[in-house]
């Protein structure tokens, strides 16, 4: 089957339906397509969402309306499985509250089951979440809990209809008939013991329904993996056939998926993926989620991809120590200032930084300047060197990206030391490999004893925890090459700290140390 939009892409005229019906600019790669002629309790539903406290978006109204189709024949619902993959804090949890509190509503006696990874994490969404958002709603008067350990239920006081938790067990659901079950988090169960469970419990129930949801998962999420391929053939086949009615299946399904052929970075695949984009998300926070983020959970989370198995953290970078440097009030000290150039592997964007020895002996790290491209490092690095007067500007030899900067470097009047046993201050400090190797290793032991702190940078937090080594030798280098990210940011305080280490101390005569510290 299809699993890629290179060759499938749904046909024009359901992006078309999707925007005309409900202005759905985001529609879902694979999604069942809404019929107009049968009539649908979607409406129903989101005016319970309404009352709860939320705007229902153009997708939750989408999704609503055709899995709540109702069979003109019989007026019962015509879907009996409803899938959903959907990436994270698009508003799924509230979409399928609605979905369980108008049931509760709308028929006598239901028993309407809600399961997560674990028992304690659904009571822990049962109570904080579900019960708290409805606590504290316009529907408030008509429902009450009972919290009894075992014997959870939000009651409809109308209809005594319950809303439950289960484990994720074999034994999940026996009991009395079932109405509504629904499984969110899927990604998390190991097998589909607990939809075994449910289906026989609804087999007397002519409306019963179950639901399951997740955002994308791992190799390892078999029951998912499952039903997002058994979907995805599903709604490939319904468009071949030409939406046959008299075919349709009995089951729905709706996923929201980036191909791996797309950007994780160009906001165009947020768009096409991220149906709460512009509701309740905004760019600005997917942004820094993806500059924060190891880029293969980022993929599991917001661009719904399955995450592949990936080697453990490089053991040489010591990223856990990293939160704990953190110094919101740190500032380079003047004339303890060392420099430092990096430019990204494809020269996308270059990096200048600050490594400063603080008055209590700490190192301040810090990037300076962060920018697209190269042609603004050579004015801005004279600029800095003019006004911070530091005692070097590192920069990688030329088998590094940063070294073809060298020569414009020296023809802006940023010599290298004529003396090296005596440079000037701001000279160039070119580092050879061996340096960078002994810069690398310094930068980890910091990191491990303490001894360099930073302000939280998002670009320079990144590149720590997506950062990759390679070995030299019986030493160790940063690889541009296998890191997640960017690693620039990273190169420019390490090698910025290196400067500071060599030079200062040769410099110290040339000021007063007590004056510095003022």
């Amino acid at each position: 089957m299809t699993t890629t939009s290179t060759i499938w892409r749904p046909p024009t005229e359901f992006a078309d339906q999707c925007r005309e019906l409900y202005g759905l600019e985001c529609p879902p790669l694979w999604g069942t397509p809404r019929r107009p002629e049968f009539p649908t309790l979607g409406g129903k539903v989101a005016k319970v969402m309404e009352r709860l406290g939320y705007t229902p978006m153009p997708w939750q109204r989408y999704v609503w309306d055709v899995a709540l189709e109702l069979d003109p024949a019989t007026m019962l619902p015509w879907y009996r499985h409803v899938g959903l993959s959907v990436p994270r804090q698009q508003g799924k949890t509230q979409g399928l509250l609605a979905v369980k509190v108008h049931r509760a509503q709308a028929w006598k006696r239901q028993r309407i089951i809600y399961a997560a990874q674990t028992r304690s994490m659904a009571r822990e969404r049962w109570e904080d979440e579900f019960w708290a958002t409805i606590e504290l709603s316009r529907l408030a008067r008509r429902f009450v809990i009972r919290k009894a350990n075992g014997h959870e239920a939000i009651i409809a006081r109308q209809t005594r209809s319950k809303i439950g938790i289960t484990a994720n067990t074999e034994k999940a659901g026996h009991g009395p008939p079932l109405d509504l079950g629904v499984m969110d988090e899927l990604f998390a169960h190991e097998d589909d013991r607990l939809e075994q469970a449910f289906s026989p419990a609804m087999l007397t129930r002519p409306a019963a329904q179950l639901w399951w949801a997740s955002a994308g998962g791992t190799e390892k999420s078999v029951p998912l993996n499952k039903k997002r391929q058994a979907g995805r053939a599903l709604i490939e086949e319904l468009w071949k056939r030409g939406l046959v009615d008299a075919d349709f299946p009995h089951t729905a399904y709706f996923e929201w998926f980036a191909p791996e052929d797309m950007d994780r970075a160009d906001p165009a695949t947020w768009r096409a993926t991220l149906p709460a984009l512009g509701h309740t998300v905004t760019e600005a926070v997917i942004q820094h989620e993806l500059d924060t983020m190891d880029p293969a959970e980022f993929d599991r989370a917001y661009l719904n991809r399955t995450r592949k198995s990936s080697p453990p953290p490089d053991p040489n970078i010591p990223r856990e120590r990293w939160a704990g440097l953190v110094d919101k009030t740190s500032k380079p000290v003047p004339a303890r200032v060392a420099l430092a150039v990096d430019v990204s592997q494809d020269r996308g964007y270059s990096s200048i930084a600050a490594a400063s020895l603080r008055k209590d002996g700490k190192v301040h790290l810090e990037i300076i300047a962060r920018r697209p491209g190269t042609d603004w490092v050579v004015p801005a690095v004279a600029r800095l060197r003019k006004l911070w007067k530091p005692v070097a500007v590192a920069i990688a030899s030329s088998g590094a990206p940063a070294g073809s900067l060298i020569d414009d470097l020296i023809a802006a009047g940023i010599d290298v030391p004529k003396d090296k046993e005596h440079p000037q201050r701001g000279d160039l400090a070119v580092m050879r490999t061996g340096d960078v190797t002994e810069a690398c290793g310094q930068m980890a032991d910091a990191m491990r004893q303490g001894t360099a702190v930073h302000i939280e940078q998002v670009p320079l937090t990144a590149a720590v925890n997506g950062a990759r080594t390679r070995r030299n030798g019986d030493a160790w280098q940063l690889d541009r090459t296998s890191s997640l990210v960017d690693v620039s940011p990273l190169c420019a305080v390490t090698f910025a700290r290196w400067a500071l280490l060599i030079r200062g101390p040769q410099v110290e005569e040339d000021y007063d140390i007590s004056d510095s510290f003022a």
